[in-house]
């Protein structure tokens, strides 16, 4: 399934966003995920997170910013090593094309490892789960919670995308 139009969350559909998708892991079990699958990975602490134990994701989506508007470490460590990205805007309750495409592109190899959203990148978990390769894990901050892992294979796939068609197409 694609994603041509954007899709934008509906005031009803909050409550249904609002559950985790996948199992809370823990930082120390990092290193065995890797050892079997290709790491996906949204929000800035996560992603540095997974770096600091010597894991370059496949993809990391990051905005750069903590709750504060202060600059995240993980922001710190692209601009520093002169890591390459894909910048993309993407308001908050929506996944723009730009940011779908985006995802795909990364995810296909055809472009940097690496994507800033300007905006919010809450919903990015959706196309990154959406265009993962096969056996791929795609973690996750929950704020408050630690880490999320989700499994990429048929029943999340199947889910994800169900949640994708009950958005709002952004015209």
């Amino acid at each position: 399934m694609g994603m041509a139009a954007g899709r934008r969350l509906t005031p009803e559909l909050r409550e249904v966003f609002q559950q985790p998708v996948g199992r809370d892991i823990s930082e120390s079990e990092l290193s065995q995920i890797h050892a079997k699958h290709i790491i996906i990975t949204v929000g800035d602490v996560v992603s540095l997170t997974v770096r600091k134990h010597g894991i370059v994701p496949l993809l990391s989506v990051y905005d750069g910013y903590t709750e504060r508007r202060e600059l995240t470490g993980f922001a710190d460590l692209v601009r520093d090593a002169g890591l390459a990205e894909t910048v993309v805007s993407n308001p908050a309750g929506t996944i723009t094309s730009q940011l779908s495409d985006a995802v795909e592109n990364a995810l296909a190899g055809r472009s940097a490892g690496i994507i800033r959203v300007e905006g919010e990148e809450d919903l990015a978990l959706l196309p990154c789960v959406l265009y993962a390769p096969e056996g791929a894990v795609v973690i996750y901050g929950w704020p408050g919670r630690g880490m999320k892992a989700v499994d990429t294979d048929g029943p999340s796939k199947a889910y994800i995308e169900k949640l994708l068609e009950s958005m709002e197409e952004l015209i």
